[in-house]
């Protein structure tokens, strides 16, 4: 082989996904072999009570709304209201009266429509969700930030957390309470098609940024300002293996052993957790051959037991959908594998019937719908969202001034100088 054939074959290599290729791969799990982690907030027994109290209360058809989000441009506020619904969302292309590019005061009142409806109804506060991965990016003018795959670049922590406190205060002004970020993928081959979502391939270095990202969209736990009315729940995501699949297919196949789903694709979770991240979203993806958002040993027996997540668990958009032998929008298996929340944007007046069948006629225990209903509750309580009231009277409700800030661009453009790289190749091939 001639040198030139030799180092590409070396390039070629070192680009490989950095799987073990020893031993069988099989779907069996041991929870023994994962990390065991410490949750930084533990229940206490008036919060427990609440929570108790709250669902003593609730009806069945409650209970079952609670654990549903839905697009904002498939629900209305009055359909919030009679169905009990947990959470919305806004979709991509979602905005006030279907229009994406609606203007700050707009999102607002949206958000004030909204959550005036649930607390009218059940009494429940809403979670309102967006995907916020560089920043608020559903609002015309806020601060955009370099993606992931430039802020792993940058080796900053410290500015991360900053980033994503900026982008919490920015949510906050039009009333999001709940960003689906950060992503914490590990990924292992450049043709998947969301690589840049994450912040490096190597586990070490996404294990600091998760941490950071997660202490900054939230605050810190045991300090005052940790959830507090300008900090928004946050999402480590997508669990797991979505950035291990084989060849890069997104929503694939991560076949990979046990052993390496631990060492790579599972390192931000673990940080994550200990940061008291409110909420993980399930991945699209299998693990040799099973589909995440139906794997209940890796969704309740290692994240819920014994990692000790004690937050909740949504799917990614109509992803329970997808599992083998669901029909549509009916789906008891996904809940009984430990998903709390179904992301049903556009289908969740099915879902919710059918889940509502399921649960009356036995499929899903009362018990595991109380459990997620729990989980649910117990993230809205540590928010404090029961006593905050419209977003338009929290403390940043209507602070249009912190968007798109000469103090948070300050921010941007620090993070886009420390993302820039030099490769240097000092390799001349074929002389």
């Amino acid at each position: 082989m001639s040198t030139c054939a030799a180092l590409v074959a070396l390039a070629c290599a070192a680009s490989a996904p950095a799987w073990s290729a020893t031993g069988a791969l099989s779907t069996t799990v041991h929870p023994a072999r994962w990390p065991r982690v410490q949750w930084p907030l533990p229940e206490s027994l008036r919060l427990q009570q609440r929570i108790a109290a709250i669902i003593a209360r609730m009806t069945v058809p409650e209970k079952v709304g609670q654990i549903i989000q839905a697009d904002i441009d498939y629900v209305t506020p009055q359909q919030v209201q009679k169905y009990h619904l947990g959470s919305i969302l806004a979709g991509a292309n979602s905005g006030p009266d279907k229009n994406p590019i609606a203007t700050a005061q707009q999102w607002l009142r949206l958000a004030d429509r909204y959550q005036a409806a649930a607390l009218q109804g059940s009494g429940i506060p809403l979670l309102f969700g967006a995907d916020c991965v560089h920043g608020a990016q559903k609002i015309v003018g806020a601060t955009l930030y370099p993606q992931n795959i430039a802020l792993g670049a940058t080796r900053d922590p410290a500015l991360v957390e900053k980033i994503e406190a900026a982008t919490a205060e920015e949510m906050r002004t039009v009333g999001f309470n709940w960003a689906f970020a950060p992503g914490v993928m590990v990924p292992q081959n450049d043709r998947w098609g969301r690589v840049y979502e994450g912040f490096s391939q190597n586990p070490a270095l996404v294990a600091r940024m998760a941490r950071a990202a997660v202490l900054g969209f939230q605050g810190t736990p045991g300090t005052p300002d940790f959830l507090d009315a300008r900090h928004v729940a946050a999402t480590a995501k997508h669990f797991l293996g979505d950035g291990s699949t084989t060849d890069g297919i997104d929503e694939g196949d991560a076949e990979v052993s046990e052993r390496d789903l631990i060492r790579v694709a599972n390192a931000g979770y673990p940080p994550a957790i200990a940061a008291g991240v409110q909420t993980i979203m399930v991945s699209y993806s299998s693990w040799n051959g099973v589909k995440m958002s139906a794997n209940r040993a890796l969704l309740t027996d290692v994240l819920k037991r014994r990692m000790d997540f004690g937050g909740f668990l949504i799917s990614d958009w109509d992803a329970v959908r997808q599992l083998p032998g669901c029909v549509g929008a009916e789906c008891p298996k996904a809940i009984d594998a430990g998903i709390d929340m179904a992301m049903e944007p556009d289908n969740w007046r099915a879902f919710y019937t059918n889940t509502l069948r399921e649960v009356e006629k036995g499929s899903i225990p009362m018990r595991r719908l109380d459990h997620a209903v729990a989980r649910i509750l117990a993230v809205k309580l540590r928010m404090g969202l029961f006593a905050q009231g419209l977003p338009s009277r929290q403390p940043l409700g209507g602070k249009f001034d912190l968007i798109g800030s000469a103090a948070h661009r300050a921010l941007a453009r620090q993070a886009v100088r420390e993302s820039l790289v030099l490769l240097k190749n000092d390799i001349i091939c074929c002389r």
